[in-house]
């Protein structure tokens, strides 16, 4: 097998996740779209958090929200918790690495806002104890996950959301979850803005 022929072998899995992935999840991404949106009409917020390369889907997300997707509008609030190395290292230093995203949450969340949980494996210790501090504070969950959802389908409750793609490859899930937050940026966007 030559190099290029491992290249597209890359692109025909994600291709083939992606389009498994596509009639499943467009109806839950619809739902969760409509919820981030009434949590912003609402005068919320967003917050999100992850680890690794789902570190990087959460703030990619908060991101789109503070300055823009795909077209000029009012910046919108969302928070990625896990941003601010001070507080995760001072967290993670004094108590423990699984508080880092909860502690943020306890003192950041509020009744009405959402928490957005991206998590490959759906077992990250700091994850699911920043989903039963969002459930304390009120707050609603969606988890973004894959791999039958781990640990975090086991805690979310009715009112909650999971979105999970159906795979067990970290990287095609990362790739989903990318697509992911396109389309929940697009929704937000669409139903808050138009066109």
């Amino acid at each position: 097998m030559t190099i290029q022929d491992r290249i597209r072998n890359h692109f025909n899995a994600s291709i083939e996740v992606k389009q498994n992935a596509m009639d499943e999840l467009a109806p839950t991404i619809e739902t969760a779209g409509e919820r981030l949106v009434s949590c912003l009409l609402e005068d919320h917020k967003i917050l999100t958090c992850g680890n690794g390369g789902s570190a990087g889907d959460a703030q990619h997300f908060s991101s789109e929200m503070l300055n823009r997707f795909d077209q000029d509008r009012p910046p919108l609030p969302a928070m990625a918790l896990s941003t601010d190395t001070s507080t995760l290292t001072s967290i993670a230093n004094d108590y423990h690495f699984d508080e880092i995203f909860s502690k943020q949450v306890r003192a950041l969340g509020q009744g009405g806002d959402v928490l957005i949980c991206y998590t490959t494996s759906g077992n990250s210790a700091n994850v699911l104890q920043a989903i039963e501090a969002a459930h304390d504070r009120g707050m609603a969950v969606i988890g973004i996950t894959g791999k039958g959802g781990g640990k975090v389908a086991e805690l979310l409750d009715d009112s909650d959301i999971e979105i999970r793609v159906p795979s067990k490859s970290t990287a095609r899930i990362q790739e989903v979850h990318l697509l992911v937050t396109h389309c929940l940026c697009d929704l937000i966007d669409h139903k808050l803005f138009g066109h």
